[in-house]
């Protein structure tokens, strides 16, 4: 069984400090429905669990119901961290999950088809996570905005959402994570301390996130609406 773990239980201090970003309007529906919505719609995804703040549960569940989604089956609180939300997530998906497929609640134009290109690889090389090649100019800035040296941007990829893994990759990354108390970003860095393969899977730009309000303005017109 393939599960998907959307995860929306984060603050952003850039859409103002009571702001919850996945319940903000964008359109007719709040933005994590779209998400939602594109696993529900997935053929390669059996089962979803929301992970959200803990004051936002029944509204979760309100939505799900709404907007049709019958692949949700729990909806559970998140924590403090991204990482902690994750782990939360993972404690309910079931033994019988194979593939977890983790996406950030934020990024409203998630496709179905870039969720099933990231569970193709993952069942082939165990890990398959979104992400595009940087074609901008890069500079490392030690402090302030004085520049310290160019990077090789060859070399770069931003990583974005879905994040998906082979069940018990997943598991045991997080599990090393909490146990050594290591802090990390996102699902393939604590893949990676694990010493874990993490395989990209090229994602379009217009795979965006929602993290200030102009963002919102340029998800109606990806999304047209």
């Amino acid at each position: 069984m393939n599960a998907g773990l959307i995860v929306a239980a984060g603050k952003s201090e850039r859409m103002g400090p009571t702001a919850d970003k996945a319940f903000l309007n964008l359109g007719s529906k709040p933005v994590i429905a779209y998400s939602v919505i594109a696993y529900e719609r997935c053929p390669d995804i059996d089962t979803i669990v929301l992970v959200v703040r803990k004051d936002r549960v029944d509204a979760a569940r309100a939505m799900a119901k709404i907007y049709g989604c019958a692949k949700v089956l729990k909806v559970v609180a998140g924590g403090a961290s991204r990482q902690v939300s994750v782990a939360n997530g993972l404690d309910v998906v079931g033994d019988e999950t194979r593939i977890v497929s983790v996406h950030d609640g934020a990024r409203p134009c998630v496709t179905p088809q870039l969720i099933s290109e990231t569970i193709a690889v993952a069942r082939k090389h165990g890990s398959g996570v979104a992400a595009y090649k940087i074609t901008d100019t890069v500079k490392h800035v030690e402090r302030g905005v004085k520049v310290t040296r160019t990077m090789d941007r060859s070399k770069l990829w931003a990583v974005q959402t879905p994040q998906t893994f082979k069940f018990e990759i997943l598991s045991k990354a997080y599990e090393f994570v909490k146990k050594k108390k290591l802090s990390v970003t996102d699902d393939a860095q604590a893949v990676e301390s694990i010493d874990g393969e993490v395989r990209l899977v090229p994602a379009p730009l217009s795979n965006m996130k929602i993290t200030c309000p102009d963002d919102l303005v340029l998800a109606t017109i990806l999304l047209g609406l």
